[in-house]
């Protein structure tokens, strides 16, 4: 085997060392341990991760295949409006949106007050509902997360013939019978894969379990790790959760086999039913219900944290953190372009099994929760600096302290192993738009794969690396877990600075950092919705 392949490989292992680290602890279980966690925690963890799973997977199937089937099959009053609003909620993190509710339907929150105030209630004459609860988490993730349905099940709908619903029509089904027996059918390929998406966003994860005080796998991990210092405890944890996740990927794995099913609507169907009267407004209340709930109303609560608290604006210590973090998130987001790029150039050059294996493990890291990837990552990392301070010590007499696990290299580390597949699948997908032939072309003039990848492929790259950039930068603004678990003593950002404040129950405070990071989320949002404009124009829309 060449050089290149054998680079590849190990840096393929690189970035799958904290699943392989994970991995490797079920096969040296620890007894004792796992007997410890059995009666203690994990029944609980288990039983409410399954609740948030069901509860969940039913709540963003409604809420976005009801969506998508407005947006792709009628004609109603603002429904361009809605076809890109509903995207939204993409930009703003569930932890984000967790503290907002818990502002608004909290005791001292103005909805309870303006109740008391009405009413002239006093406390213990009245029930509210308690936000900071299980059922109120499944809330907040379920308006949060029902995007990914939707994006995907519109695709699937507008890509379904009208010939289909017309036989269905002159058997005799009516709309709402030719929507089970026809539509729902053909596209239930997407709506697992978006579920599945959604799902594993829940089981990830950790900002909005832990503010409401709901426990879970990722909260037990990072409890058990700095709570108790019990790093195999909190291995443990994180492989059982890996479980999980893998359970996950096997789903939708399987539902993307299935994905070929699906029929094509061809230029001459005829594309939306006008609505009017009561059904356009039922439509427009089914459309634009998530998209308030979502972001309206998170977003509207940021604004006026932010206005209270003005004066951070102008504080060197807020643009202290916005520096960190901007900082983090372009360097993370230059190192995984340069992965992804040599990663799938070369898989392009070498297309063996065994290289792509590699490159799709290398490629897993989003599928699995940050705070596993910290607790398997910090392990190999801080055996690491144990090594290089023996061998400073006997070498040099001298102690360099933790270079690794100690510093902002552990959190580019996390962050390359995360968001990695952001940047391949951008830049396979961009690769894939370039024809063998111009590689071809380009060898019998001499060029070696070097110049090819610098003068062919990069000049035609530049909006998929332009836009890799972008996915990074705002997936390591809202990282949280991995973040909290590996930044160096005294180093914030503002997603933790955020978290921080929440903690202490100073919500306002939490307005600044948090809308920051809501306003960077939109641009990807901003992208997608033009991606999507792009591609109804195409279609004929």
């Amino acid at each position: 085997m060449t050089r290149g392949p054998l680079l590849l490989f190990g840096v393929a292992a690189l970035i799958g060392l904290p699943l392989i680290v994970v991995a490797l602890s079920l096969l040296n279980p620890q007894w004792d341990i796992l007997a410890h966690l059995w009666q203690t925690v994990i029944p609980e963890y288990v039983s409410h991760s399954l609740i948030l799973l069901v509860s969940v997977g039913i709540g963003v199937t409604v809420l976005g295949v009801s969506t998508a089937w407005c947006v792709s099959q009628f004609d109603f009053p603002g429904w361009r409006w809605v076809s890109w609003g509903l995207l939204l909620p993409l930009a703003m993190p569930a932890y984000i949106t967790a503290y907002t509710y818990t502002g608004l339907l909290d005791y001292a929150g103005p909805v309870q007050q303006a109740l008391r105030s009405v009413f002239d209630w006093q406390l213990g004459e009245y029930w509210f509902p308690n936000i900071r609860s299980l059922p109120g988490a499944i809330f907040v993730l379920c308006v949060v997360l029902y995007p990914y349905v939707y994006l995907i099940t519109r695709a699937a709908f507008m890509q379904q013939s009208t010939a289909a619903f017309e036989s269905a029509r002159t058997l005799g089904a009516g709309p709402w019978k030719s929507f089970w027996r026809v539509a729902m059918p053909l596209a239930r390929p997407a709506i697992a894969t978006g579920v599945t998406l959604a799902l594993m966003e829940t089981l990830a994860d950790y900002g909005t379990m832990e503010y409401f005080g709901v426990t879970v796998f990722t909260t037990g991990i990072f409890r058990t790790w700095y709570g108790i210092g019990d790093t195999q405890g909190a291995l443990q944890l994180a492989a059982i959760l890996l479980l999980f996740v893998v359970a996950l990927i096997l789903v939708e794995r399987y539902s993307r086999r299935r994905a070929k099913f699906y029929q094509r609507r061809s230029d001459g169907d005829s594309m939306r039913k006008p609505l009017r009267g009561r059904h356009a407004v039922m439509a427009s209340v089914v459309c634009w219900l998530p998209i308030v709930l979502g972001f309206i109303i998170p977003a509207i609560e940021l604004v006026i944290w932010s206005i209270e608290r003005a004066e951070v604006w102008t504080q060197p210590s807020f643009w202290q953190l916005t520096f960190n973090t901007l900082w983090l998130g372009l360097m993370a987001a230059a190192i995984t372009v340069l992965l992804a790029l040599w990663l799938a150039y070369g898989r392009r050059r070498h297309p063996t099994r065994p290289l792509r294996a590699a490159v799709s493990l290398a490629g897993l890291g989003y599928a699995i929760p940050g705070i596993v990837i910290a607790v398997g990552l910090l392990s190999p990392l801080t055996w690491m600096d144990h090594r290089i301070i023996d061998f400073s010590r006997w070498a040099f007499d001298v102690n360099p302290g933790l270079l690794l696990s100690g510093t902002v290299v552990a959190l580019l580390f996390a962050y390359s192993v995360r968001f990695l597949s952001v940047s391949l699948q951008t830049v396979s997908s961009g690769l894939e738009q370039i024809t063998p032939q111009m590689d071809d072309t380009a060898r019998t003039l001499g060029a070696s794969p070097r110049r090819i990848l610098w003068r062919v492929h990069l000049p035609l790259l530049r909006s998929s690396i332009l836009a890799a950039l972008i996915l990074v930068l705002v997936d390591v603004m809202k990282e949280l877990p991995a973040t909290l678990v590996l930044r160096p003593f005294d180093f914030n950002t503002l997603a933790v600075r955020a978290f921080e404040m929440a903690s202490d129950e100073r919500l306002a405070d939490a307005g600044p950092p948090a809308l920051m990071i809501v306003a960077v989320g939109l641009i990807p949002v901003m992208m997608l919705s033009r991606a999507l404009k792009t591609q109804s124009i195409k279609t004929g829309e």
